[in-house]
């Protein structure tokens, strides 16, 4: 099931949208990542506060993969102007886009965020790496029949109780940071797997990104508030989501280490936590001219992301300050993505 969250209805007029349509939305429409969801909605109301008459941008949360195949699927009033993500956009949408004739996309990098593991506060603890995730969430650990039903069968220090973790669904972006920063970290541990990504490369893909399906790790929708209500509910117990729901609801939850690094501001900022991401949105330039309010929607992210902006006081981690003034030109001169660029 999709939830979808509106900020504002969104309606059509007689603006002519250059690239191929008569009509145009007259308020900014963006999809795409839950992750990115809270950020896009202060965005939002903060662009119309400093815009009298601006209309208020419809922003549905719609999972990062979902977000995308929306915003892919042509220009025109009735499909989305930016596309959130909590994972880079993949050179098979690239090409999906530029199939449909979205063929001048933005790619900007809004700030950083972290894959968080996290149980109930006065629930279950454990120090985690990468390789203890991945032999406990992996459909064939190594290749290898999956066992292991308690967290002690995966590794002897921690504790003897059931493997139960909440996580992100197959689209989200989160999943997808899950399988690349978590899971394959873990899997490539393994020399046989390092020497397998190089005689058959999909077998190692499914191998290493593949994750059980027998009940012990259970897909939740897009919304990463509902996986914390499970844990929260259950001290046993984990949840995986991104950073800025482990701090919104601190009082709930608690993080977990991983590598003995605690899952906190200053680790995600430095990439010290190994489950550190980018999040990016992505912009349809061919409709910058034609959408009232999207060129003061974008300038508004570039005014708020800084480390003491109003993004970091509900969990966005801000970029380096290299990374953020080049993203900052981004959203004036716009400089379109290029398919070499996500190669």
């Amino acid at each position: 099931m999709r939830f979808t969250t509106k900020i504002a209805l969104v309606a059509a007029s007689a603006l002519t949208l250059s690239a191929c349509s008569d009509t145009a939305a007259e308020s900014v429409h963006v999809v795409g990542s839950s992750t990115v969801f809270p950020f896009a909605k202060v965005i939002a109301e903060n662009a119309v506060l400093a815009n009298p008459g601006m209309a208020g941008p419809l922003i549905e949360s719609t999972g990062s993969g979902g977000g995308i195949k929306q915003f892919c699927s042509g220009v025109g009033p009735d499909t989305p102007d930016v596309a959130n993500a909590s994972r880079r956009m993949k050179a098979s949408e690239f090409e999906d886009c530029a199939a449909n004739g979205v063929t001048e996309i933005v790619e900007i990098q809004v700030g950083l965020d972290g894959i968080a593991f996290a149980s109930a506060q006065g629930g279950i603890t454990m120090n985690l790496t990468p390789e203890i995730v991945y032999r406990a969430l992996a459909a064939s650990p190594y290749g290898e029949e999956q066992t292991a039903k308690t967290w002690a069968d995966v590794d002897a220090s921690l504790p003897a109780e059931p493997i139960l973790v909440y996580g992100p669904p197959s689209t989200s972006g989160t999943r997808d940071a899950l399988k690349e920063l978590v899971l394959e970290a873990g899997c490539k541990a393994n020399e046989s797997m390092k020497a397998l990504k190089e005689s058959d490369e999909d077998k190692y893909d499914q191998i290493c990104t593949e994750v059980r399906s027998d009940g012990m790790y259970v897909d939740q929708s897009e919304q990463d508030n509902l996986i914390v209500q499970k844990i929260s509910n259950n001290p046993k117990a984990i949840g995986v989501f991104g950073y800025s729901y482990l701090e919104e609801n601190a009082d709930k939850v608690q993080g977990l280490p991983m590598n003995g690094q605690e899952p906190t501001y200053e680790n995600i900022s430095t990439f010290a936590y190994p489950g550190a991401r980018p999040l990016f949105m992505y912009v349809k330039k061919q409709h910058l001219d034609a959408i009232p309010g999207l060129r003061e929607y974008i300038a508004e992210w570039a005014k708020s992301w800084d480390a003491d902006g109003p993004l970091a006081k509900i969990g966005l981690v801000a970029s380096a300050d290299d990374v953020r003034a080049a993203n900052v030109a981004k959203t004036t001169d716009f400089t379109v993505l290029t398919a070499d660029e996500l190669k």
